[in-house]
């Protein structure tokens, strides 16, 4: 399997544009940030690491992920003591860890989940762990899956929402695809949390202006994924994945129509707008008044979660986002942290 002349195509041109392009309006234009509430106990389940092998492939590479590659576990604790975060859940980034050779990505993947349980180690009760998954390559991905949770303990696993496809296929597979089935089984019978990050999909990607407007690409795909989800079953054939999705939905929930979710004449979802309702979705990116006025719509209160996109993004934003929605104080303490305990009741016991 080669994917790697592709990968590394898409991934070039990248350098040029810089980290800025990567940052959210809503966040270069941010002044000084707000101080904590006090007291406040956060839960972010959207919170990026890199261990040092991860930065050393990236760094070459080009991706504009500056905060990722200077990523330091002192001064992520510091921000967290902060901004009132007691519990992150480490995840990897897109672009992922797969560049076109399994092995290399399953080495990368042990790399960043094992180092992942060293920072728990080093900062007891501070973090959680969202295993990579080397995947398109499945069989290396179901043993990655073994060993994250019967070895390292994991709380669940991280998907990108697309792989570039292995062979002749061109193209990206999204998660509804039956080429993921083993996985979903596996990750069904565990009755595992299952985080999806969007990924910088190609063609995508590269229709956009300098390749830049980054989030139009990674909101689009969540919602390609979400789609492929709902329009195979995975929710109603795998009932016990408990998917969170990032972003907010990417734009799922403000199309809900079109994803053929909708209530019936009696009042009642159908079977896609039960799964969207099933799903649970993080605030990051999706922290705004535009934006929640919709998501708050479709999604149940229990199912919305705190996450921030660290290091692009603070706590600090995110909260006064929410706050200035005008959350009741019941509603905020159940997304910061009440929901995602439910959801990964190991953080009780912390």
């Amino acid at each position: 399997m080669n994917n790697q002349v592709g990968r590394r195509e898409f991934l070039s041109g990248l350098a040029a544009v810089g980290a800025a392009a990567l940052v959210p309006d809503v966040l270069t234009a941010q002044q000084a940030l707000p101080p904590p509430t006090p007291g406040r106990r956060i839960i972010d389940v959207h919170y990026h690491y890199s261990s040092p092998m991860y930065r050393d492939v990236l760094r070459p590479m080009g991706t504009g992920q500056t905060p990722i590659i200077e990523w330091d576990d002192r001064k992520a604790v510091e921000d967290m003591d902060r901004y009132g975060v007691e519990v992150s859940m480490l995840s990897i980034s897109e672009p992922g860890v797969h560049f076109g050779d399994d092995a290399k990505a399953r080495t990368l993947a042990r790399d960043c989940n094992e180092y992942g349980v060293t920072l728990m180690q080093k900062y007891r009760g501070r973090f959680g762990l969202l295993a990579i998954l080397p995947l398109p390559d499945v069989d290396g991905s179901l043993k990655e899956i073994e060993y994250a949770f019967d070895t390292l303990k994991a709380d669940g696993v991280t998907f990108m929402s697309s792989y570039p496809y292995p062979g002749k296929y061109q193209g990206n597979k999204y998660l509804g695809d039956p080429f993921f089935t083993p996985i979903m089984e596996e990750l069904n019978r565990r009755k595992a949390v299952a985080y999806t990050h969007p990924f910088r999909a190609e063609p995508m990607y590269n229709l956009l202006p300098e390749r830049r407007a980054m989030g139009i690409t990674l909101s689009t795909d969540t919602t390609l994924t979400l789609a492929s989800v709902l329009d195979n079953n995975i929710a109603t054939r795998f009932p016990d994945i408990r998917f969170i999705w990032s972003h907010g939905g990417g734009t799922a929930p403000y199309i809900t129509s079109r994803l053929g979710a909708a209530v019936g004449p009696d009042g009642k979802p159908n079977a896609n707008l039960a799964a969207l309702q099933k799903f649970y979705y993080d605030t990051a990116q999706a922290f705004n008044p535009y934006t929640l006025a919709t998501f708050t719509r479709v999604v149940p209160m229990s199912h919305i979660l705190f996450g921030t996109d660290y290091p692009f993004a603070q706590a600090a934003t995110v909260a006064k986002g929410l706050a200035d929605f005008g959350f009741k104080p019941a509603d905020l303490r159940a997304i910061e942290r009440d929901n995602a305990l439910e959801l990964l009741p190991r953080l009780k016991r912390n």
